[in-house]
This record gives C-alpha cells, sequence and structure tokens, in this order.
C-alpha cells in the first residue's frame, strides 16, 4: 500500500511540474518585445529615409512585417502553404543602434522552400512579390525567431530580420 501511495505521489508530482508552463518568457515579456521590435524597425525607417516605400502586411489580425516591392516580376502568381518558391536571398539583422549584420545570403545558388516550412515573416511577406521579382523584408522578432537565439546563423534573440529576396520561381 506504502509503495502505491509513493508512486501516485510521484506521479502527481511530476505532473504537475510538467504542466507548469515557464514564467521566462510570457504574455508580458512578448507586449514588451513587441514595443521594442516596433520602436526599432520605426527607427530603422525613419533613420533610412524609407518612409513611404514600406508597406505592412495586413492577414487577418497580423500586422508588423513589412515589405518593399522592388521589382514586380510577373503578374498574379498565386501563393498557399503548399506552394514551393525558389529564391536568391540575403539575410541581416538589425542591431539596437540600427546599423545591420548580414547573417548569410543565398545569391550564388537557389534553394526551394515551401511556404509552409519557413519563419512566419516569410510566409506573409513572400505572397507580397511575384516570380522574377524582388522583394525586401523588415520582420520583427514575433514573426521569425522570436527569444530564441539561432547560433547556427549566429543570430541573437529577438533578432529583428531585414530580407532581400528575389523569387526565382513559383511552383504550386
Amino acid at each position: 500500500m506504502t509503495r502505491i501511495l509513493l508512486v501516485i505521489a510521484l506521479f502527481y508530482v511530476c505532473c504537475t511540474v510538467a504542466c507548469t508552463k515557464s514564467s521566462l518568457y510570457g504574455p508580458e515579456q512578448y507586449a514588451a518585445q513587441k514595443k521594442i521590435d516596433d520602436s526599432i524597425v520605426s527607427n530603422y525607417i525613419r533613420s533610412n529615409s524609407l518612409e513611404g516605400k514600406f508597406k505592412h502586411v495586413q492577414n487577418n489580425d497580423t500586422i508588423g512585417v513589412y515589405y518593399m516591392v522592388i521589382d514586380t516580376g510577373s503578374a498574379n502568381t498565386l501563393f498557399t502553404t503548399s506552394t514551393q518558391v525558389t529564391v536568391g536571398d540575403t539575410g541581416r539583422y538589425i542591431n539596437k543602434d540600427l546599423t545591420e549584420t548580414q547573417f548569410y545570403e543565398t545569391n550564388s545558388f537557389h534553394p526551394s522552400y515551401t511556404l509552409a516550412s519557413v519563419i512566419l515573416g516569410w510566409q506573409l511577406g513572400i505572397p507580397m512579390g511575384a516570380a522574377g521579382g524582388e522583394i525586401r523584408l523588415l520582420i520583427p522578432s514575433r514573426y521569425a525567431y522570436g527569444h530564441y537565439a539561432q547560433s547556427g546563423l549566429g543570430l541573437p534573440a529577438n533578432a529583428i530580420l531585414d530580407f532581400s529576396i528575389r523569387i526565382y520561381s513559383v511552383t504550386n
């Protein structure tokens, strides 16, 4: 009987600990980081005289990703989550002092991605372009990797991303 009570108690403790949410990053931290990101993006746009060149991507409740069409490409390109895009891109992140640090580029080769498999900022921003076109995206951290650093890419936590993306092909 003692063993059964011990097993039940141990099970209860394990379930309670496993089900407890971490208080390290909750809604308050998300809201605070959102304000920081939005301020940095606004200041970056202003300090680089890009006002009026970037537009907000608006998709239901999503506002925060900015895009600029550099080259329109061909018209009437259809995008879905299963769309495969072949791109050449340069990725940079915006530092708090509004300078940029390049973390990769794929202009010498052209990888293909399914939209559902990329960060949310790309899922929302790439459809603002078209096959054969080029776009630029400014992506707050909440639409990229959030508060998780990406050491393999050299990205700090809460990185605000800036991509120049040439869309070579779109396949549905």
